[in-house]
Order: structure tokens, then C-alpha cells, then sequence
């Protein structure tokens, strides 16, 4: 029989920082995977403070959010482009750079792509 699960992401399992200190991903672990909170600060990009992280080109994770504040500028490797705002839902296949628009923190929750992101390799 199943059994209810209650997690918290003000209390996760594991915090992982970005580069320059320019957010932080919180996590939580479920038998599907990961799922995460992402705040990305003013100025962060994709290329800046998480590629030195992944060591790809380009984003490689898939992901799967809904937007909580603040406004994300996705351009795919293919050259298509699209913003997130509050109250999107949104799919980014692997392939791409993102950064922060504007003043105010961006804040995502992540069901998908989050296993491994921004995760230093040993």
C-alpha cells in the first residue's frame, strides 16, 4: 500500500550554490527524482555560473518548472527563444543558455533535470 509523503524544500535535503554567489538550487529526493527549487539572482546566467559547473557548452538538462517570481530569458542552441514569467508552466529541452531578466530574483520550482544540476563533480 502506499503511503503519503510530506518534504519541504524550506528544509531540503540538499543545497547546492551557484557560482558567484548568484543563487542556489534546494532539493528534495522522491523515487522519481529529484525535485527542486531553483532562485537565480539578478545577473545570473546559465554560462557564467553553472557552465564552469557542468562542463558542457550548453544547458544539458531537461526541465519541467512552473514560475514562481521573477522573469528567465531561455535562448535554445537552435537559436529559439522564449521568456518565463510568475504563473508559466514550462518545458526547456536540453540545448540552451538561460539568464535572469530585470531586477528581481527568479524563482522556479523543478520536477525534471534537477538530479544533476549544477552538481560538482568530484
Amino acid at each position: 500500500m502506499a503511503s503519503l509523503i510530506r518534504m519541504s524544500l524550506d528544509k531540503p535535503e540538499e543545497t547546492r550554490p551557484f557560482e558567484d554567489g548568484t543563487g542556489q538550487l534546494e532539493l528534495v529526493n522522491i523515487n522519481a527524482g529529484a525535485v527542486g527549487r531553483a532562485t537565480f539572482l539578478p545577473g545570473w546566467q546559465w554560462s557564467k555560473h553553472v557552465k564552469p559547473i557542468a562542463k558542457t557548452e550548453s544547458c544539458m538538462a531537461s526541465h519541467m518548472g512552473y514560475t514562481i517570481s521573477g522573469r528567465l530569458k531561455v535562448v535554445m542552441d537552435d537559436g529559439e527563444e522564449m521568456e518565463y514569467g510568475p504563473g508559466d508552466f514550462g518545458i526547456v529541452p536540453p540545448g540552451h543558455d538561460a539568464w535572469v531578466v530585470g531586477d528581481e530574483p527568479y524563482v522556479v520550482i523543478d520536477w525534471q533535470g534537477m538530479d544533476d544540476y549544477a552538481k560538482h563533480k568530484d
